[in-house]
């Protein structure tokens, strides 16, 4: 496709890359399933985590806006299938039903926050966005008087967890020979949705509108003087991100059948948020990276902070929780310091930190 069309076409190799990734990630839970069951859900939540952290980068890594907030749209897609799949109101219906109608809310809400910050940059717009999500946050906690709708603090319970029609966990069993019970039998569902949002994120960002999204973030000016609508295409970036938050919520409320507002705090914003620059704004690999990374890596060290403690000092000196936040926080400002462009930075980013700036005189 020309480059005034409709997009360029997405290059072979990407393709065999994503191939690879998914046949990767296929096999890793035999693998985890080695160590304990436990690892199998760490990795559930790297699906999850993945998907968020893929959504945000559409925001803040193709568009350059600073959203702090995009956990509200995590929160409101988990409570729409709470809400429509458990006894709280007495409605039960099926999943592939409530997760597209939670990306649908997702993406309204994300309209509502985008529409009145479209001028806004920077700090100003990240002030706002983590207002939201606290607003987000807040509305839940409360929403349990006088009529009863998210049951406050509490949360809600007892969610039904996700079927797939047609599949039988017990047929792969016998097939297999391994145990598809527990967090395993969610793993390959979570895979395919998994699979694609990648896919889709990787058309947009080749598409005409991906590099609408990156014409704003290098030069809004120039992009307005090039004939894109900066406000419709920014709308997009906002709208299309919190639906695959929308999605991501309502996958983590079928796998934990319990959701609370204690789950979509300031903090998963920050992690989040992390995983994105940490893997490489803008790059899609980089981004998988960095959420894999960022799930699996507090784990292991909350693993080993303690026996190393007992090993080296005889005694535990620290809790392994403050050890691990501590060695965590280090690792971070470390790679930043040293990768300031991600570990998989984009090929555009890396461009731009190589080339020297010219200081006007």
């Amino acid at each position: 496709m020309t480059a005034h069309g409709r997009g360029k076409s997405v290059p072979p190799k990407v393709w065999a890359g994503v191939v690879l990734v998914a046949l990767a990630l296929a096999l890793l839970p035999f693998v985890a399933a080695l160590a304990g069951q436990a690892w199998v859900r760490i990795l559930n939540f790297a699906m999850i985590y993945i998907m968020l952290a893929l959504g945000l980068n559409i925001v803040v890594g193709f568009a350059g806006l600073l959203d702090l907030g995009y956990i509200a749209f995590y929160a409101v897609g988990a409570y729409m299938y709470a809400l429509l799949a458990s006894p709280h109101f007495g409605i039960h219906l099926p999943f592939w039903v409530i997760l597209p109608l939670g990306a649908g809310l997702a993406c309204i809400f994300g309209i509502l926050l985008g529409a009145p910050t479209l001028k806004l940059r920077g700090d100003y717009l990240a002030i706002v966005t983590l207002g939201f999500g606290e607003i987000i946050r807040i509305f839940l906690n409360n929403l349990n008087t006088p009529v009863n709708v998210t049951n406050g603090p509490q949360g809600v319970n007892l969610i039904d967890p996700f079927h797939v029609a047609g599949f039988s966990f017990a047929r792969a069993q016998s097939i297999l020979g391994v145990p598809f019970s527990g967090p395993q039998k969610y793993y390959y569902v979570l895979l395919l949705l998994t699979i694609g949002v990648i896919v889709i994120n990787i058309r947009l960002q080749n598409s005409r509108l991906g590099r609408a999204w990156e014409a704003i973030r290098e030069d809004e000016v120039a992009a307005k003087a090039m004939g894109i609508n900066t406000r419709n295409v920014k709308l997009l970036a906002f709208a299309m991100g919190a639906s695959f938050g929308g999605i991501a919520g309502g996958i983590f409320s079928a796998t934990q059948e319990f959701v609370s507002p204690e789950s979509f705090g300031l903090f998963e914003s920050i992690i989040v948020l992390a995983m994105v620059v940490l893997g490489g704004m803008g790059n899609i690999p980089g981004v998988i990276l960095g959420a894999i990374l960022l799930t699996l890596l507090p784990e292991v060290l909350r693993s080993t902070m303690e026996p190393l403690q007992n090993a080296l000092f005889g005694r535990v000196l620290l809790d392994a929780e403050t050890v691990r936040l501590l060695v965590f926080g280090i690792a971070l400002v470390a790679i930043m310091l040293y990768r300031p462009a991600g570990l998989w930075p984009s090929a555009v980013r890396k461009r731009e930190l190589e080339v020297p700036k010219v200081v006007a005189e």
